[in-house]
């Protein structure tokens, strides 16, 4: 019986389990990998301490300062279901099961998909879903990201330096993201634009050889060698069911990450906390886990 169950490795889950091993609790960590959102991210501006810092860089970081305490990560390991019994939690994996006085949920979030013809079929043949992981093997090629959001934003703004055409498909009239960023765009020579635009089948045979785009009632194709799906993200709280969330599917918390569970706690962008943010995420890991410390040492079992 463990004194706590983290589930997930990104900033919130590798926070809370330093804080969980500085206060000797009994836990392990599980998760798919290591780093969650902040290893898709080119460059990080806004982490106190660096003034910039590749995303993977930032997550080796993160990777180093958890081994100091030798943390007991389960890498590779699904959570499959989360389910209270009695005074107790048991997590199944698609390896085994655990069981713990607490749990925190710092599953954070995942890409959400475009749903039209093709996407599956081409996946991981010319379309994903990172621009930091796969960009560079699209060097001196035709691009098109999907979205208009900051995540879109970003991709592109990578991609532009690597590939020989961007082509940024907006669903909106205007791009949403980072203003500062979307002005880079804008005067790249080698990005265009289409807002009020959507994606209607990616298009191919062995990869992907282009996508056709709808605008009003034109209808275009663009050949592209590869796409990037930027549109937003979910959040990975499909296994656990018995828990308030909101009409987003995040996991709602208080302001001691608290869920309306007892000994269920919630961190990072899997939760309602507004602002989805490294550093936020991070701090949101560092509150679960006090929060949990304090319900293990309060009640008696």
């Amino acid at each position: 019986m463990l004194d706590l169950i983290i589930i997930g490795a990104g900033p919130a889950g590798i926070t809370a389990a330093i804080y969980a091993a500085r206060k000797k609790m009994n836990f392990v960590i599980i998760s798919r990998d290591v780093g969650g959102q902040t290893a898709w991210s080119g460059g990080v501006e806004n982490y106190t301490g660096y003034q910039f810092i590749p995303g993977i860089e930032l997550v080796a970081k993160f990777e180093e300062h958890m081994k100091t305490f030798a943390v007991p990560l389960h890498e590779g390991e699904s959570v499959q279901e989360l389910m209270r019994q009695r005074d107790m939690f048991v997590v199944r994996t698609d390896k085994t099961e655990y069981q713990a006085r607490t749990v925190i949920v710092a599953s954070g979030k995942q890409s959400r998909e475009l749903g039209v013809p093709g996407e599956k079929e081409f996946r991981n043949k010319g379309l994903t879903y990172c621009a930091t992981c796969d960009g560079p093997l699209f060097a001196n090629k035709d691009v098109a990201v999907i979205g208009g959001g900051n995540s879109a934003l970003d991709a592109a703004l990578q991609l532009m330096r690597i590939a020989r055409r961007v082509y940024l498909i907006n669903i909106a009239a205007e791009l949403t993201g980072d203003s500062a960023i979307a002005e880079k765009l804008k005067n790249a020579s080698n990005v265009a634009i289409y807002n009020n635009a959507r994606i209607t089948s990616v298009n191919g045979a062995q990869m992907v050889a282009g996508i056709t785009v709808q605008k009003a009632a034109l209808v275009d194709f663009l050949p592209v060698q590869g796409v990037f799906v930027e549109i937003g993200l979910i959040p990975s709280a499909e296994f656990i069911r018995d828990v308030r969330k909101n009409e987003y599917g995040e996991i709602m918390v208080n302001c001691k990450s608290e869920t309306d569970v007892p000994g269920l706690f919630a961190a990072g962008d899997v939760t309602d906390v507004p602002a989805k943010q490294i550093i936020v995420a991070a701090g949101e890991g560092a509150k679960a886990a006090l929060s949990a410390f304090h319900y293990v040492a309060i009640h008696s079992f």
